[in-house]
């Protein structure tokens, strides 16, 4: 009965903490405001993506690195990398982010030109009925409402199947057969997927439920998991945001990841 009590009590303050969160007010100052900039779907996508790959470091630079971006675009993602030419590219030599620089840029949007040159939306990159490559141990593409591990490891061989996919880009796409968290990947998978019914993630792809999704994890939104026993793992890895989603789906079995804004809060905003 204890035991019960103390997973309720901890459910209702976490719950609280969602709708604190959970809020518009949250976009202006987070990430997902780029591609909160856009309304057709894949410019969204595109947007978010690159927001979502970015999200390492001061929220402020990234949000500004994003628009930055963007602008280079034309603010039109999609219709830029479907139809630039080779003198369009110019104007991101020297554009940079940290440890992702020009060269994973004009590598990412080469991947959009193929990847949408043949598919109306980014989701069929992770989530595909019909094998987009060989099939392989590696790489063979889950059907809909697979297994998101699958799925992840499915698009990083996808994404770095093109001819000569630099070596140095590959630091920037997660996979778990890598063992990492896949933060990045998992957040941007959380803006496509949940369904919010206060409109800060998009819930625009289908393919999956929200229910399947993977928490997305750091070391700020471990320590908090940690804090409350909701992750025993020590190392900040795949396993461990296994263990956290698997521990917040007893305490919201169809959506998980709606928590994902109470531990970010309360590691990041409350330096709880």
């Amino acid at each position: 009965m204890a035991k019960k009590n103390i997973e309720q009590n901890l459910k209702a303050f976490l719950d609280k903490k969602v709708d604190e969160y959970d809020q518009p007010s949250f976009i202006k100052n987070d990430p997902i405001c780029i591609p909160h900039s856009f309304s057709k779907k894949e410019d969204i996508e595109i947007a978010g993506f690159f927001a979502a790959i970015f999200a390492w470091g001061n929220r402020t630079t990234i949000i500004n690195k994003s628009r930055e971006l963007m602008q280079l675009m034309d603010n039109a993602p999609h219709q830029f990398c479907l139809n630039h030419d080779l003198l369009d590219l110019k104007r991101f030599m020297g554009f940079r982010h940290r440890t992702f620089n020009t060269t994973d840029l004009l590598y990412f949007i080469k991947f959009f030109k193929h990847h949408y040159s043949k598919n109306k939306s980014l989701e069929s990159a992770f989530f595909n009925d019909q094998s987009l490559l060989k099939k392989s141990a590696e790489a063979s593409p889950p059907t809909g409402g697979g297994d998101l591990e699958a799925a992840l490891n499915y698009f990083y061989n996808y994404f770095f199947s093109l001819e000569d996919s630099p070596a140095r880009t590959v630091k920037h796409i997660a996979s778990p057969q890598k063992n990492s968290t896949c933060k990045r990947l998992n957040m941007f998978l959380r803006w496509m997927v949940r369904r919010d019914r206060n409109g800060v993630d998009f819930g625009i792809w289908r393919k999956i439920s929200p229910a399947q999704l993977i928490c997305p994890i750091d070391v700020h939104v471990a320590r908090v998991a940690r804090h409350f026993n909701l992750l025993d793992r020590k190392a900040t890895d795949w396993q461990a945001a296994l263990e956290l989603t698997a521990n917040l789906r007893s305490l919201d079995e169809a959506d998980p990841v709606k928590y994902d804004f109470a531990l970010f809060g309360l590691g990041v905003m409350e330096k709880f």
